[in-house]
């Protein structure tokens, strides 16, 4: 089998069936593709929707129950379950474009040193789009447009869960998502995919396209200032617990220029922009704290 396209749910079967529908509409053959559905503990009615539309799909679609909640843990389990060469990860929420799947299949058998593809995103907004985003955090709304042609990402850069794609023989040799980062319920633990992206780039090249694009849906409540600081502040767990420092002087580090945010915060009062990025500032500070604590067990 050529592709399996994994979809990780929780609690989104309003979502989901469009999502799987566009996995099922990729032009590939009998037994070239099977889309997945990980359903990481649903409550809602995700099983009975993956039950009904198995009466069309027949074995294209299978439906497994991983009931260890976490993303990174449904996510491996995805990579253990799948039977394609290429794993292609799409969220619950999403939508594939008609030739995503034979995009980033494409690029993976044109060199196969390749092992990880990712592509465009682009947000369907659920309500008004804030105007008060900063630009350079685009990103925390799974927003990516990196470039209008395919190419190789360089370090820092790496696609977005929403839409990322692995070759599945680079997990014969190296460890998947690491389970300690990543959402799990309600918490927006992250820097799952940059931590395995880092490490796959020791021997495999990262690809981009624009034209294996999708479209994410992002909902009205995300579309606040409380989420959006919420989301930074676990951002800051993430990258402080994937970093493993646990030093006394990075928690220094990081109280001072908390401190320094919190004092431009308020002589920014009074200008919008100046003072959402002083927020940004603090919140991700913060998290870094509270991340370091928790990874060494202290408070």
């Amino acid at each position: 089998m050529k592709v399996t396209v994994a979809i990780c749910t929780h609690n989104r079967a309003q979502d989901l069936g469009e999502a799987i529908q566009s996995g099922l509409d990729q032009p590939f053959g009998d037994g070239e593709l099977e889309v997945i559905v990980i359903d990481n503990k649903s409550t809602d009615n995700t099983a009975q929707l993956v039950s009904a539309m198995q009466k069309t799909a027949g074995a294209r679609l299978r439906y497994i129950m991983e009931p260890k909640l976490g993303l990174s843990v449904a996510r491996n389990r995805a990579i253990k379950e799948a039977r394609g060469e290429y794993i292609l990860f799409l969220d619950d929420d999403a939508v594939a474009s008609p030739q995503w799947a034979r995009q980033i299949a494409d690029i993976f058998e044109s060199d196969p040193l390749i092992g990880c593809v990712g592509g465009k995103i682009d947000p369907i907004w659920q309500g008004e789009e804030p105007q008060w985003i900063p630009e350079e955090h685009r990103g925390v709304y799974t927003i990516l447009d990196f470039s209008q042609h395919v190419t190789e990402m360089k370090p820092p850069n790496i696609p977005y869960g929403a839409n990322v794609a692995f070759r599945k023989s680079v997990f014969k040799e190296m460890q998947p998502f690491r389970e300690d980062l990543g959402r799990v319920g309600t918490n927006l633990l992250s820097s799952e995919e940059s931590e395995l992206i880092a490490r796959l780039r020791q021997k495999y090249k990262v690809y981009y396209s624009p034209y294996a694009s999708v479209q994410h849906k992002i909902a009205k409540e995300r579309a606040t200032k409380k989420w959006f600081l919420r989301r930074i502040f676990w951002q800051g767990v993430g990258d402080a617990v994937r970093a493993q420092d646990r030093s006394v002087l990075k928690i220094a580090k990081h109280s001072i220029r908390l401190l320094q945010a919190l004092v431009t915060a308020l002589l920014s009062i009074y200008n919008l922009r100046k003072l959402t990025r002083q927020l940004v500032n603090i919140s991700y500070r913060n998290g870094s704290i509270v991340g370091i604590l928790r990874y060494t067990n202290r408070g």
